[in-house]
């Protein structure tokens, strides 16, 4: 069976850039990929980055119980598909899922086993310049993610990890050591270990 990477961060903590960074390297783990209800961005595609899907198709899914965990975020859905992860582990898969602080508590309480990593930039007034910089959200949308980091970072003490985006490829070999940390577990390995001693 695979395992459950879970990563949060602020908006514009550089998230995505490190976790595709590691899933490129990495063929043994795979980006999950949520349903949403917010528009694709420009460079995004639907089942590649999101699924993308209506509100109505969206709220149909979470009454049938389709989701391990749903949030909604910046008045968007997003939720995480359990037949998708099942299928996945099952397949020796691990999975590395980006979502926000509370999604991440639906699915330590839903799945139990998994490791919580958060993603911190290395100040508030760095994180602001990263979404200035990247011209991707308008000034009121700027400002309500920086509102939103207050309320995130009191999460911190739910997490197994903290890494501080201060260089990305620091951060990037973070997120790898912690992978690589968790496959070498007894718990993790506990199959090989009973070949070797039969």
């Amino acid at each position: 069976m695979g395992k459950i990477f879970i990563v949060c961060a602020p908006s514009g903590a550089g998230k995505t850039s490190i976790t595709r960074q590691v899933i490129a390297n990495d063929p043994k783990i795979l980006l999950s990929l949520s349903h949403t209800t917010r528009s694709p961005r420009s460079s995004e595609k639907d089942g590649a980055d999101y699924f993308f899907v209506s509100e109505n198709k969206f709220q149909e899914l979470s009454k049938n119980g389709m989701f391990i965990e749903t949030a909604k975020v910046y008045g968007n859905y997003y939720g995480t598909s359990k037949k998708w992860v099942d299928d996945t582990l099952s397949e020796g898969f691990d999975i590395l899922l980006e979502i926000d602080p509370v999604g991440a508590q639906q699915i330590k309480s839903n799945l139990g086993s998994c490791t919580t990593i958060f993603i911190l930039p290395p100040s508030k007034d760095e994180l602001k310049s990263r979404l200035v910089k990247r011209e991707r959200d308008s000034k009121l949308e700027i400002k309500t993610r920086l509102s939103s980091f207050e309320n995130e970072i009191n999460h911190l003490n739910e997490f197994d990890y903290v890494i501080i985006n201060s260089n990305l490829n620091d951060a990037v070999n973070d997120l790898i050591t912690i992978v690589r940390a968790e496959r070498l577990k007894i718990t993790a390995q506990s199959q090989i270990i009973s070949n070797i001693l039969d």
